[in-house]
């Protein structure tokens, strides 16, 4: 109840204040209130005795109104802001949270550091973001200006031919694959071998 000597209620409350009025007139049994309301017999008890004892005010939520459990200190939030803006703006949350906690001996949350910043606009979370923009790079102009190799060191012809390495080697400009293998046998066995 406000100054004024009003009562806010949801329309939740309100359907409950009329079903406990039909309890306390004897309209309703408190079983068939229960199963209206979605609660248990004693429940429906206890809120008629609430009822009884303040009126309309005993129906309504004792939450209202008050501080959430789970609310910063006073003054925590911006302090913590300040030293933010202050030195760890091009910072991530996850690493602006370490340092304030190493640092400065503020316990934060990763959650509440990263919404700090970005209600400040320090932080721009990803699905916000705009996507990224990769140009394609065009193709050389001249056969063998860009050549790649590869090497898989495997047992290709399984039994019937010695293990050896495939080697298969493609042209940038015309996109034409050339594969060949060659056995162990014929291959370097060291690195100074390989580079001599």
């Amino acid at each position: 109840m406000n100054a004024t000597g009003t009562i806010t209620m949801t329309m939740r409350e309100v359907d409950r204040f009329k079903v406990i009025q039909a309890v306390r007139e004897a309209r309703l049994k408190p079983g068939q209130a229960a199963e209206r309301l979605g609660l248990g017999v004693r429940q429906v008890e206890r809120l008629v005795a609430r009822y009884d004892a303040a009126g309309v005010a005993g129906l309504v939520s004792g939450k209202r109104g008050r501080v959430g459990n789970h609310q910063l200190p006073a003054g925590k939030a911006q302090r913590a802001l300040a030293l933010i803006r202050e030195r760890y703006g091009d910072f991530g949350p996850t690493l602006t949270c370490e340092k304030l906690h190493e640092c400065h001996g503020i316990s934060l949350a990763v959650e509440t550091v990263r919404t700090l910043m970005t209600a400040a606009g320090l932080w721009v979370p990803r699905k916000d973001r705009p996507p990224r923009v990769h140009q394609p790079r065009n193709r050389r102009a001249c056969l063998g200006e860009l050549i790649q190799f590869d090497g898989s060191d495997h047992r290709w012809f399984e039994a019937r031919a010695p293990a050896c390495t495939q080697g298969p080697c493609g042209s940038d400009r015309s996109s034409s694959c050339v594969a060949g293998a060659v056995p162990r046998a014929h291959q370097p066995r060291d690195r100074a071998q390989r580079l001599g």
